[in-house]
């Protein structure tokens, strides 16, 4: 697995059976299809990606007994666009939660996926790898959730210098998320990149609709621990991130009065900081007199003391905490404690810095400068100037942390269509070239960019 400055976890996407004609609040999105397709063993329905996208190709794959939405996908051979990207329309201020699936299928004709990056707005997100998952007849999944910070969101793919072949996607879902939701994270400056989300002791993973918000808890065990199941329902309602109340149904635990140690999540973590939950119920029945006391060590530290675990169920979290390499939870009985600890289910994120964002006056105006154009360049959409590397071809922008547009270098880009008069509301704008393209029309005025130097 290829581990970057950021985390790419790749894990390996659950396709679960149950039969429902709800929907999740928010887009699934099924790319390269022609049709609306509603999978038999979720009753959840996916829509084409035409509309939100305007580069790269459709195909199918030729695999019988291919789970639907991983039956077409779009790619992108084009090399000399720096990204390729999806928008969605969005509130702004609210939060989301988006997964990437990808399955290559030899669309291409090769024997190994290409590996690419993907992009959320202006920060670089992850690198994509399936190349491991592939070899073992799997898709992977990639998630992040984030806060819209303008009225659009956008999703995309680029390549690198690993890349050797068409970047690919296979589905995209963005889901909605209340605003109560993992909301002790400065949104502002950070988004969290899934690293794991499991139920302990559950035979089968957790989803929609048991969780509202199509978040997919992994089932985990591990061998040395018994396995409990709850003796009553629980509500989960008024838990600050809304945990299903599946996830509280099984637990591990020790047969014995002692210390409960779990490595998990199993892989090693790049020493960062990560957003860590950690969800615990009382097994037995309500009416017990005697309580369930335990402190939570985490890699040797405390995470919490003397936590008092009833039938009510209780979340623990850290919202920057720092962890490297193998993760140890140890539940560490009260003394007088007659009960051995469990615990429940986890959630860990890694707290990805966000990269900053182009002035949204400027983006709006190179919005409506790509609508003037009938032939815009491929990667005229995302944000028009970051990542640095992946601006859009032409634009060159400031070096600020919010960048500003200061020159627009379009010279023999075969464009037609006009320009359109929101030119004039790129204020930074030193150098404006137009030649050798097919542009109609008058130039609108330009009176307001007053530090315009060359037309």
């Amino acid at each position: 697995m290829y581990v970057s400055i950021f985390l790419p976890w790749l894990l390996t996407i659950p396709f679960l059976v149950h039969s429902s004609h709800q929907q999740p609040k928010g887009l699934l999105i099924n790319c390269g299809s022609d049709v609306k397709q509603t999978v038999p063993e979720t009753g959840l329905t996916y829509i084409p990606d035409d509309g939100f996208t305007f580069s790269g190709n459709k195909t199918s794959l030729d695999a019988k007994d291919l789970f639907p939405i991983l039956s077409t996908l779009r790619y992108f051979p084009d090399k000399v666009a720096r990204k390729y990207c999806y928008t969605f329309q969005a509130i702004k201020g609210s939060k989301y939660l988006v997964r990437t699936i990808y399955y290559y299928g030899g669309f291409d004709g090769g024997k190994e996926p290409p590996v690419f990056d993907q992009i959320v707005g202006g920060t670089k997100w992850s690198v994509v790898n399936t190349t491991e998952d592939y070899a073992n007849g799997l898709s992977s999944y990639y998630e992040i959730i984030l806060v819209a910070h303008v009225k659009t969101l956008s999703v995309c793919i680029a390549r690198n210098n690993q890349t050797v072949s068409s970047p690919f996607i296979s589905a995209i879902e963005v889901i909605s998320l209340d605003d109560s939701m993992y909301n002790s994270t400065d949104f502002g400056a950070y988004a969290l990149v899934t690293v794991a989300r499991s139920s302990f002791g559950n035979e089968d993973t957790i989803s929609f609709p048991e969780d509202p918000y199509y978040r997919l808890w992994q089932p985990f065990k591990d061998d040395s621990t018994d396995v409990v199941s709850s003796q009553s329902s629980i509500t989960t309602s008024e838990f600050w991130n809304k945990p299903p109340a599946e996830a509280f149904a099984t637990a591990i635990t020790m047969s014995t009065t002692k210390k409960l140690d779990v490595q998990w999540p199993p892989g090693l973590l790049p020493s960062t900081r990560y957003h860590v939950s950690l969800y615990f119920r009382d097994d037995r029945n309500s009416k017990t007199n005697t309580w369930r006391v335990f402190s939570i060590m985490v890699n040797g530290k405390t995470f919490y003391s003397n936590l008092n675990v009833t039938t009510d169920g209780v979340t623990v979290y850290a919202p920057n905490w720092p962890l490297s390499g193998q993760t140890l939870i140890s539940l560490i009985p009260d003394t007088k404690s007659s009960i051995a600890p469990l615990i429940n289910a986890g959630e860990i994120y890694q707290l990805m810095p966000l990269g900053g964002r182009t002035l949204p006056q400027d983006v709006m105006a190179m919005e409506e400068l790509a609508r003037g154009f009938d032939n815009p360049p491929l990667d005229w959409s995302g944000d028009p100037c970051l990542p640095r590397e992946n601006s859009w071809t032409g634009v060159s922008c400031s070096q600020e942390k919010m960048p500003r547009i200061i020159s627009l270098q379009l010279t023999n880009l075969g464009l037609t269509g006009i320009l359109a008069p929101t030119v004039s509301n790129l204020t930074a704008l030193h150098h404006l070239w137009l030649g050798d393209n097919q542009i109609s029309g008058s130039i609108p005025e330009m009176s307001s960019v007053d530090q315009l130097e060359t037309l």
